[in-house]
């Protein structure tokens, strides 16, 4: 679902809010032309590399010790935000850079809820979508299932915010 979202292409710069483990670095640098992913943690910084390296990854990517949105690039297409430390002046920025596509996710309802408030007052809601788990295990001679916590995605364009509005929630689909 991600990668669909980003929907990126070889004339695609990628930029990555939080790197992390560089799950999504990876994934980006098989899709984008260029990719820049930026992380506070020099030893998250180091396991984003060791991802790169071991999937054969990084030749269009570039690493940047910083954080956001002083570490961000001036221009770019897509923007990803793993993380909510400092997002309302991310979304500032991607804005200002003209970035075609934000995407966000979030673990905490109330930063979820933050969140699309944000990119509502900025006119970039595109999509807001819940993602819930649920894995499978056995319990007395049946399946039961644990449930894990869902993760919000929201999807913005700048200068669209057609997507989700107070008309839309009555209970539609998404």
């Amino acid at each position: 679902m991600l990668r669909q979202k980003l929907a990126l292409d070889a004339t695609s710069h990628f930029v990555e809010v939080g790197s992390c483990t560089g799950a999504v670095t990876a994934t980006a640098a098989r899709d984008a032309g260029r990719v820049t992913a930026l992380e506070r943690k020099e030893s998250r910084l180091d396991v984003t590399r060791q991802n790169l390296a071991a999937n054969g990854l990084g030749e269009n990517v570039e690493l940047r010790h910083a954080e956001a949105p002083t570490g961000l690039p001036d221009e770019y297409d897509v923007v990803f935000l793993g993380g909510s430390r400092n997002y309302e002046a991310v979304l500032d920025h991607a804005v200002a850079a003209g970035a075609d596509r934000i995407v966000m996710n979030v673990a905490r309802l109330e930063v979820a809820g933050e969140a699309a408030r944000a990119f509502r007052d900025r006119g970039l809601v595109e999509e807001i979508v819940q993602f819930q788990v649920s894995r499978g295990y056995e319990l007395a001679g049946a399946t039961s299932f644990d449930a894990d916590n869902p993760v919000y995605m929201l999807v913005g364009r700048p200068g669209d915010g057609a997507g989700t509005s107070d008309e839309t929630d009555g209970g539609g689909s998404a």
